[in-house]
């Protein structure tokens, strides 16, 4: 897989919520933090977005905003102040279910997409931690074509309940994950990540080792494989990176065992093997220094939570 990829798949539980939302009138909801990231995309009108932390951006129509750190929120049909969001709030699901009912789609003032992606965030991989508390694409989102392509098949979708549907909606929100991380780094001034994804040194070793994180790496092998020598690659990668290659891969082989022990019921040994640890024992020794705990509790804990989020999604299914 590629760095993104990967990224993702690291934290991402469960199936993701979505619902087409249509209001009119005065309306104000609060939704507190969360383990996860949540998106709004305008369809129809405006809206204000007022975040815990102070930022309060405009939304129109053809905007998409991504909260990657499941920030607490309100959502407003006018601008508002801290005080006066605090006073006029109504919690986020019972705004859900009060307005739904009453507002027609021939008589709604605003229309918006949002949804909810269920996160591990214990050890996320600097890529997503870096991603700002929020990712604003204003109209501009048009010039992303595979973005906008995904949003028009994602309102399709959930404008009726076709044939597959159950199986389009996750995919397509998904993809739209994707798709707007990809649209960020695409607009970014500052970050870490796209650069290191920019550099062809530093992007092509990080291609190699997430492509295949059980082979036998060296800082020889891996200068070879970007086309530098030893000591070029150690310097680009570690400036760029925040660590060095080896280290860096020690880093991701824990993490990407982390997510096999969440996401399978592989055994601890099948589990070294397939991210390059020689035994149980020696991945064991590193998951314990890395995570405080043993690959064991590590996963007792783990699919407990996974199936927690399980179970909150077949009480919020997917709703038009």
């Amino acid at each position: 897989m590629d760095v993104v990829s990967d990224a993702i798949s690291a934290v991402h539980l469960g199936h993701p919520w979505s619902h087409r939302l249509r209001t009119s009138g005065s309306w104000c909801a609060r939704r507190d933090p969360y383990d996860g990231a949540g998106f709004y995309i305008v369809l129809k009108g405006h809206c204000w977005l007022l975040t815990d932390g102070n930022a309060s951006i405009p939304l129109g129509v053809g905007d998409a905003v991504l909260l990657p750190h499941g920030t607490g929120h309100v959502i407003a049909d006018s601008p508002l102040d801290a005080a006066v969001a605090e006073e006029k709030a109504v919690p986020f699901e019972q705004w859900l279910e009060e307005t739904e009912p009453r507002t027609q789609p021939d008589r709604c003032e605003t229309e918006m997409l949002c949804g909810t992606y269920w996160l591990d965030c214990s050890r996320m991989h600097p890529l997503m931690a870096e991603l700002p508390e929020v990712v604003h694409l204003p109209s501009r989102v048009s010039s992303h074509l595979e973005l906008r392509a995904a949003i028009d098949l994602l309102a399709g979708e959930l404008d009726e309940m076709r044939p597959g549907s159950c199986v389009a909606l996750p995919s397509l929100l998904d993809l739209l994950l994707v798709y707007m991380i990809r649209a960020w780094m695409t607009e970014a001034r500052s970050g870490a990540w796209p650069r290191v994804l920019g550099d062809p040194v530093a992007s092509a070793a990080l291609r190699a080792l997430h492509a295949n994180p059980a082979a036998p790496w060296s800082n020889d092998r891996l200068a070879a494989e970007a086309g530098v020598s030893r000591p070029t690659l150690a310097r680009r990668f570690t400036t760029l990176v925040g660590r060095p290659p080896m280290a860096y891969l020690t880093w991701w082989r824990v993490i990407r065992a982390a997510t096999l022990l969440r996401d399978t019921p592989d055994t601890l040994a099948t589990i070294a093997g397939r991210v390059g640890y020689g035994s149980p024992y020696a991945l064991s020794h590193a998951f314990q220094r890395e995570f405080g705990t043993t690959p064991g509790r590590y996963r007792a804990q783990a699919t407990g939570r996974t199936a927690d989020v399980e179970t909150t999604d077949s009480r919020n299914p997917v709703r038009q």
